[in-house]
């Protein structure tokens, strides 16, 4: 169903249960990051309850508030979507003003996560070193793209290049054409989940040990993670594994198969899946005896005419007649769906993945849950991206402790940008 702005109509979110406790309350995170993989990685921090102050540039704020197309009351998507739960705060960083108060705010805070160009923070005054007199036992988690240190710590990088370099890239597409980048920009959010983990780990440390630490995550570094098998398939060979397309290197038949009412991926590794598939998916207890299609290696050579065969039986039926076999039977299958399929699924439904949360000027905007979900500290109540600004006073008056007159003193400095009643 859709609403008559051509959105699709969502339900509000499930509410946590009353006095639960959120595992990262009373946790407070100074917020330097913009783009991608360092809000999400905060957002994923606020969701498990920890208080995100957002610090942004009074021109402009995060980097992805102006990407479009998609946008709502000039929020671009992927902003609306990864600053969820967070408290945002306008400073301009070239005053002293807006660096004392910044120093002022990590005082105050346990974790500093920041995804500046390197040097930045350094020039700013607030490299780990510096904080670190200020805050003995900060947490300071650095995102970069090719890390910190060493003669590749300056240059600048985004998901693409670090899928190229890291090898990542090479390994997307098919055999006979060129490499082909992941569409979604799976780096950065891989590196936001990193990020997270390793801020939750030094929040583990300090807890135990009673230290502060500096922790770095890099875009190239989670890229090579992701090479995995591949990369280790090359250490213990010396050899390359070449691409496989939407197919696989080790087996037959995985990939792209067409039902007469759409594409349903495949994925049938070992010989008892196989037989499993012939017999009750195809229905075709002759092939799993076959001595063509005995093992991998033989339904590799064979695959041509396999393929030929699955695509026949799949051609006369429905995605849901196959895929309740498939199913039925434990064969790994299932629709080869649009992000629209995707997104108006039963299964996203039943998932509750997607609602839609109260917004200060838009009404109402979409969200997307996070992919885990805890029982005994459930996640917070989903609060939309905040408009540019909106706590500055907030956070002054709550977490510093300033005064009507301070605050006002200091907006004539221009330190907050140009005033609004979001403020």
């Amino acid at each position: 169903m859709t609403a008559s702005n051509g959105r699709p109509v969502l339900p509000d979110p499930v509410k946590r249960p009353a006095g639960a406790p959120l595992a990262l309350d009373g946790i407070r995170i100074l917020d330097l990051t913009r783009l991608m993989a360092g809000p999400i990685a905060t957002m994923f921090l606020a969701d498990l309850g920890a208080e995100i102050i957002k610090i942004e540039h009074p021109v402009g704020g995060d980097n992805m508030r102006a990407v479009k197309p998609a946008e709502i009351e000039g929020e671009g998507s992927f902003y609306v979507f990864s600053n969820r739960n967070k408290k945002s705060i306008t400073l301009d960083l070239s005053t002293e003003e807006g660096k004392q108060i910044v120093r002022e705010l990590a005082a105050e805070c346990d974790v500093v996560a920041e995804n500046f160009s390197a040097g930045v923070m350094d020039r700013l005054g607030f490299s780990y070193e510096e904080l670190k007199k200020i805050n003995p036992q900060i947490i300071y988690c650095a995102v970069s793209a090719f890390g910190r240190s060493g003669p590749y710590a300056y240059r600048p990088g985004y998901d693409q290049i670090a899928q190229a370099e890291a090898g990542f890239l090479s390994l997307n597409g098919f055999r006979e054409g060129e490499p082909c980048r992941t569409g979604a920009p799976v780096i950065d959010s891989a590196t936001a989940m990193m990020a997270c983990n390793a801020i939750l780990g030094a929040l583990m440390a300090k807890e135990r040990h009673g230290i502060g630490q500096y922790v770095e995550v890099a875009l190239f570094d989670t890229a090579v993670f992701l090479d995995s098998q591949f990369g280790m398939n090359y250490l213990m060979t010396g050899k390359e594994q070449y691409r496989a397309g939407n197919g696989s290197v080790q087996s037959d038949p995985v990939g792209i198969f067409y039902a007469k009412d759409g594409p349903i991926y495949l994925n049938v590794l070992s010989e008892k899946e196989f037989r499993i598939f012939a017999k009750e998916v195809l229905r075709m207890p002759e092939l799993a005896e076959s001595p063509d299609y005995a093992n991998a290696a033989l339904r590799k050579k064979n695959n041509e005419a396999l393929y030929a065969i699955v695509n026949d039986v799949f051609g006369k039926e429905s995605r849901a007649e196959i895929l309740g076999r498939c199913n039925k039977s434990g064969v790994p299958a299932g629709a080869m769906n649009t992000i629209k399929e995707a997104f108006d699924s039963d299964e996203m439904k039943e998932r509750q993945i997607c609602s839609q949360i109260p917004h200060p000027k838009a009404g109402m905007v979409p969200n997307i849950a996070p992919p885990f979900r805890f029982h005994g500290t459930p996640l917070a109540d989903p609060v939309a991206a905040p408009m540019m600004g909106q706590h500055t006073d907030e956070i002054l008056k709550s977490v510093l402790g300033y005064g009507p007159d301070k605050i006002e003193q200091l907006a004539a400095t221009g330190v907050f940008g140009a005033r609004s009643s979001a403020a």
